[in-house]
């Protein structure tokens, strides 16, 4: 399976509608969603092309593609206009002997998480800053922010695809990539 990893949409449908380019492109399997999905939050401004309606437009056709976990701006409201599970704390998913705990990153931490058997990968977002690292027996990934990145970096995202974990930007670029 081929999987293409976000976070952090905060309600913009401008580089939603960017990412969304290079899955389509990219043919991937599944589109893992690692929280705030539609509102910007109150720490953050308003971002570009933010539009809630047209983030479900887009995503909602996808359903059936889509892996998505809770982040900390989510709230109840948003599992009424979206078409897939959004409100679990976190996703587990298993991939031949791979196993990707996927959770946004505010109540979960690479220390501290449910293990898996086999290579186990924490994937969160949350910090708006992409990061790729063996830590030990795991691998940490977080995608960084398609809409919101931090400290000048460039707005990432990560995929996995035969055997390799890769951030990328939203031209596609490779950052940096693990093999697992």
């Amino acid at each position: 399976m081929r999987y293409f990893i976000i976070s952090d949409i905060h309600g913009s449908a401008f580089y939603l509608a960017k990412a969304l380019e290079q899955f389509k492109s990219g043919s991937y399997d599944y589109l893992v969603i690692l929280g705030d999905i539609l509102y910007h939050g109150p720490r953050n401004t308003i971002p570009e092309g933010y539009n809630p309606s047209e983030v479900v437009a887009l995503l909602n056709p996808m359903a059936n593609q889509i892996i998505a976990c809770r982040g900390n701006c989510e709230a109840e409201v948003d599992q009424m206009l979206l078409s897939f599970p959004c409100l679990s704390d976190y996703s587990l998913i298993v991939d031949g002997k791979v196993s990707f705990f996927a959770t946004h990153g505010h109540l979960y931490t690479s220390e501290h998480f449910p293990k898996s058997p086999g290579k186990s990968i924490f994937l969160s977002g949350h910090t708006h800053l992409w990061l790729l690292e063996k830590q030990g027996d795991i691998i940490a990934c977080n995608p960084g922010s398609i809409t919101f990145p931090k400290e000048g970096r460039p707005h990432t995202y990560a995929t996995y695809e035969d055997g390799i974990l890769s951030i990328k930007d939203l031209e596609g670029k490779v950052l940096s990539s693990l093999e697992v």
